[in-house]
């Protein structure tokens, strides 16, 4: 988890346009993903989900001012791209696209409990952590219950009622069943919290995972480190030249 976190963040302050930064850290991210024996192509597939939200980047083209890339009109404005705005959104797309990879292998070789663990003995806030646990623990129990009022829902209404439009119909279904929801939901926390009080529970979920680093662990996170401090250096060394 250390790992995954100083690689977001070596990826953040990678500066725009560093190239061979970006390349080296997709090397260190085949490399983590075959050491894993993970599926490359199922972790493509799934980082490809980053795509519509780094999209969202693409104003920086015609904000960034430069030389002149590409001119269009759309409708009555005239849009110029620039060389420094392209520059500058293939760099936040690949911060992104790299990142999700690395998190996205991070949650395939990782159980949520030994993450959960990792964050306790990083120092977040131990409500915090029994904040995620439960939400982790009982989201598929949540949605389970929104199933049940969808279906119940389905069997007490024949369809949208007359004179009453279809979206103000659905957005009232909506709205009537988000609060059944939540009074639900709310219910059934406080019986789940209190069996677990009557079982000896102290706000900590315990794992059967040892946790403890060994030589060969410390020489992984040594040499991550390294290498994630070589491609701040290479990075800016070479955007000097």
């Amino acid at each position: 988890m250390v790992v995954t976190v100083l690689f977001i963040v070596s990826n953040s302050l990678l500066p725009d346009g560093a190239w061979v930064g970006f390349g080296l850290g997709l090397g260190f991210v085949l490399l983590a993903v075959s050491l894993a024996q993970v599926r490359l192509a199922y972790v493509w597939k799934v980082s490809a989900l980053v795509i519509p939200f780094a999209l969202v980047a693409v104003t920086v083209l015609f904000a960034t001012p430069g030389e002149p890339w590409a001119s269009f009109w759309l409708g009555r404005w005239h849009l110029t791209a620039s060389y420094p705005g392209l520059v500058r959104f293939g760099s936040i797309f690949l911060r992104s696209w790299l990142s999700v990879q690395m998190a996205i292998l991070l949650a395939m070789t990782t159980e949520m409990p030994d993450m959960l663990h990792a964050l306790r003995h990083l120092g977040i806030p131990d409500m915090l952590v029994a904040i995620a646990s439960f939400m982790i623990r009982y989201l598929s129990v949540l949605v389970d219950e929104a199933n049940r009022l969808m279906r119940a829902r389905d069997a007490r209404s024949a369809g949208q009622p007359p004179g009453v439009t279809k979206i103000r119909w659905q957005a009232r279904a909506a709205g009537n069943m988000a609060g059944q929801l939540f009074l639900r939901s709310f219910e059934r926390s406080e019986r789940v919290y209190n069996a677990m009080l009557s079982r000896g529970f102290q706000g900590q979920f315990l794992t059967i995972n040892p946790h403890h680093m060994k030589r060969r662990d410390w020489l992984a996170a040594g040499l991550s480190v390294m290498f994630l401090v070589s491609v701040q250096i290479v990075a800016r060394v070479g955007n000097l030249f």
